[in-house]
């Protein structure tokens, strides 16, 4: 279960985002930071219970500001990724822990240029599958829409007035749910994650098979 500590962490972090308050907090947050992995790492256990984990990466709190214009020293959230074994599962989740936006999330950040043409030619052939996950009353009552970047126009060789170009035009594949401070306190959160988790499953599993086969629906492994 989170506790009500954290979010007090990491709401006078974010008051105080410089490293000699960080230095002098130190204790308490190497407290709370080894409470949130063990969560973090329970999640994990109960997930592959239900799916194939291939890896659990907890993100660390410390930001590389190398290339960035934003020199704060901190990240002001808690963050997990649990990725899916490849190369036939195919997807991510990810639950982030911060003061007043929390949330879940899952799908593909950052497809590379292959697999986002593979999944974009299986919409242009036919998108009545994914259209069909979409619109389901368990998606939209987790997560609403079908969400990620998008182009302004059609990609390379694409018709504009292809009918599902709104869906052709992305570049990201995401879902996501928010939880406020409360929920997240809430000892039913634990389940709640899990729930959230397997509303993601039949699309994780449409993508998985778009991209472990060709357009002809074979496999490619």
């Amino acid at each position: 279960m989170v506790q009500e500590e954290i979010f007090s962490f990491l709401s006078d972090l974010k008051d105080n985002n410089n490293r000699d308050w960080f230095s002098n907090n130190k204790e308490r947050y190497e407290k709370i930071n080894k409470e949130v992995k063990v969560f973090f790492n329970t999640i994990g256990n109960e997930l592959n219970k239900i799916d194939s984990i291939e890896n659990t990466q907890i993100f660390r709190i410390y930001r590389d500001v190398r290339f960035s214009k934003d020199k704060l020293p901190y990240k002001i959230n808690f963050g997990v990724g649990y990725r899916r074994t490849k190369p036939m599962l195919r997807g991510g989740y990810y639950l982030h822990l911060e003061d007043g936006a929390s949330f879940i999330g899952g799908g593909f950040w950052e497809p590379n240029t292959e697999d986002l043409l593979r999944i974009r030619k299986e919409i242009e052939l036919d998108a009545s599958d994914l259209k069909k996950i979409i619109i389901d009353e368990s998606f939209i009552k987790y997560f609403g829409t079908l969400q990620g970047d998008e182009l302004k126009t059609a990609p390379r060789d694409f018709d504009k007035n292809h009918p599902e170009i709104h869906l052709i035009r992305k570049k990201q594949f995401l879902v996501t749910r928010k939880f406020t401070n409360n929920e997240v306190l809430d000892s039913s959160f634990k389940d709640e994650i899990i729930a959230t988790f397997k509303a993601m499953r039949p699309f994780f599993d449409y993508m998985s098979e778009v991209l472990t086969t060709n357009l002809n629906g074979e496999s490619i492994y």
